[in-house]
């Protein structure tokens, strides 16, 4: 959990105090530092790279804003993508198809063919999806996901290398698939795995690279096939409560790199940092606007709710929070954290012990810069909000406060309800 400067009791975030953002670009608000950024690029990036050849496919799925998106194309990162649209985001930032590894579920016909057309490194998620592609067209660079049996995450959701989840291809039969893909020909260059999200523990992430380099020497030896690269993945998580300790990337790229050099013939390894890169980076900010006292329970109400910050309730995700122009002031009440929507589930934070809170507070939710804004709704008719870039006491605003007018934009009347 990334540690923030107090300035006279007031929060400091890259040099700017959270109340000044606050009353400048109001209330909720998402703050992003951006050498908080680039300084988690350049660590995990340089513990994979003084080992071997590595690649950071920064997860966009995490946060895609473009001025995020320009910050790590400007450090060498790669993309990891799921959609087309984020293929696309990608490209406006600034990456080169070359960087972009896409790797979707479901992934439709349509899809297919506009990756295709933007010359993106596709990974094979099922054997339709590889006959499919075929017929699109050929010498097409693909990887395939393997199902290594190997799940892992902060959550049941996110757990993805089960053999119960909906992804990839099961380990026993990817051999057979590089072999069709050859006879169909596409062009394989890697082989991918994903384990799930939120993993603070080395060993799931060797578990998987063995599986990995099992699969990848059993291509060299029965089709004398050598890849590019493998991929592990991301799922790398963070310590979201003050008590939780760090991921040891350095242990983890030394563990994975070791397997891989001594394994196989692999000229690089892969990995996908999403919420590692851009999560402890960022603070939603969000305004008192009411205080309550029940017999059972005491509120804080704030102006941002799950259609802000869904983590808290969809998956009962911890985000530390404090009261940011009280900052470092002693907890005296234990509060319950709770947002503007009608739902019982529209919490931010459970018995919290803050220091005395007054309508008008603002309260700061770190840990917010990945599955924050991405996962963010209109539910209820809210407009989304905004998003600023600070950097050495200057801000800049990278994404502008939605409006009514943003809501309603595409809806349509019929003319028969006009009458």
């Amino acid at each position: 959990m990334r540690k923030f400067e107090s300035l006279h009791n007031q929060m400091v975030i890259g040099g700017v105090t959270a109340k000044e953002l606050a009353e400048r670009f109001g209330t909720p608000l998402y703050v992003t530092d951006e050498i908080a950024v680039r300084e988690n690029f350049k660590r995990i990036q340089q513990a994979f790279s003084c080992h071997m050849p590595a690649n950071i496919h920064y997860a966009c799925k995490a946060n895609s804003n473009l001025a995020i998106l320009r910050i790590l194309e400007r450090e060498g990162s790669c993309i990891d993508a799921v959609s087309i649209w984020e293929v696309e985001s990608c490209l406006m930032a600034g990456f080169k198809p070359n960087k972009i590894l896409f790797t979707g579920v479901s992934v439709s016909d349509e899809e297919m063919k506009a990756l295709v057309g933007r010359g993106v490194t596709i990974n094979i998620d099922s054997p339709s999806q590889l006959i499919r592609l075929s017929k699109i067209g050929t010498d097409i660079p693909i990887s395939v996901r393997v199902n290594p049996d190997v799940g892992a995450g902060h959550h049941e959701h996110v757990v993805t290398g089960s053999k119960m989840a909906k992804f990839g291809i099961p380990k026993g039969e990817v051999v057979r698939i590089y072999s069709e893909a050859l006879g169909l020909g596409l062009r394989p260059v890697g082989l991918h795995a994903h384990i799930g999200a939120g993993v603070q523990d080395v060993a799931p992430f060797v578990q998987v690279t063995e599986v990995l380099v099992s699969i990848a020497r059993e291509l060299e030896t029965s089709l004398g096939l050598v890849l590019e690269f493998l991929d592990i993945g991301g799922g790398i998580g963070i310590p979201y409560r003050p008590e939780d300790k760090e991921m040891d990337v350095g242990l983890l790229a030394r563990e994975v790199t070791s397997l891989i050099k001594s394994g196989c013939s692999a000229r690089s390894v892969a990995v996908e940092p999403g919420r590692y890169i851009v999560a402890d980076t960022t603070v939603l900010l969000t305004k008192v606007v009411d205080v309550k006292e029940t017999p059972d329970r005491r509120f804080v109400g704030v102006d941002a709710g799950f259609n802000t910050l869904i983590r808290p309730s969809f998956y009962g995700s911890y985000h530390h929070v404090a009261v940011a122009n009280k900052f470092g002031m002693p907890g005296e009440i234990t509060y319950d954290v709770v947002g503007p929507i009608c739902e019982s589930g529209d919490f931010l934070a459970r018995d919290r012990m803050l220091p005395r809170v007054a309508e008008g507070d603002i309260v700061a939710v770190y840990d917010a810069g990945a599955y924050g804004f991405t996962m963010s709704s209109q539910y209820n008719s809210r407009p989304r909000c905004a998003e600023v870039l600070v950097k050495d006491g200057n801000a800049s605003i990278i994404r502008d406060r939605e409006s009514l007018d943003d809501i309603l934009r595409h809806q349509r009347m019929p003319s028969r309800l006009m009458v």
